[in-house]
């Protein structure tokens, strides 16, 4: 093996363990949104209750998939705002009213994924509750 063969397996290897290295970040993150941030509890609480009631009520593969993007959505939602709610309060220690407004449209794009994932589940999950008591 060459001496410029050695240079770009070394550079691949070590590209290679950045991109690991990135996955551990974002899996901190993770942690840090759901050890942190309240609303997060209450959305990982909602979604694996909705994840239950999908294996009970026996929901299809399009269902599934349509009822993970939404939880995916909102779970993304609520990282970027807790991402600009921090970032925010390192550039802006003091009030500021748009700080404030910034903080106010990422709050309202989380409520926003919230209402839709909500519709989703309402179309979803309705149907068959209401075939189950009616039966």
């Amino acid at each position: 093996m060459g001496v410029e063969s050695k240079k770009k397996k070394r550079a691949l290897l070590i590209a290679l363990r950045a991109r690991f290295a990135s996955f551990g970040y974002a899996f901190r993150g993770i942690k840090e949104l759901v050890a942190e941030q309240p609303n997060a509890k209450i959305h990982l609480i909602v979604a694996s209750m909705v994840i239950l009631a999908g294996f009970l009520l026996d929901i299809s593969t399009m269902e599934w998939l349509v009822i993970i993007l939404s939880i995916a959505l909102v779970f993304a939602a609520e990282a970027f705002n807790t991402a600009l709610e921090y970032l925010t309060d390192l550039v802006s220690p003091n009030f500021h009213p748009l700080a404030g407004k910034t903080k106010d449209v990422a709050a309202g794009a989380v409520l926003i994924t919230a209402i839709g994932t909500a519709i989703v589940g309402l179309v979803v999950f309705l149907p068959k509750l209401l075939a189950l008591f009616t039966n």
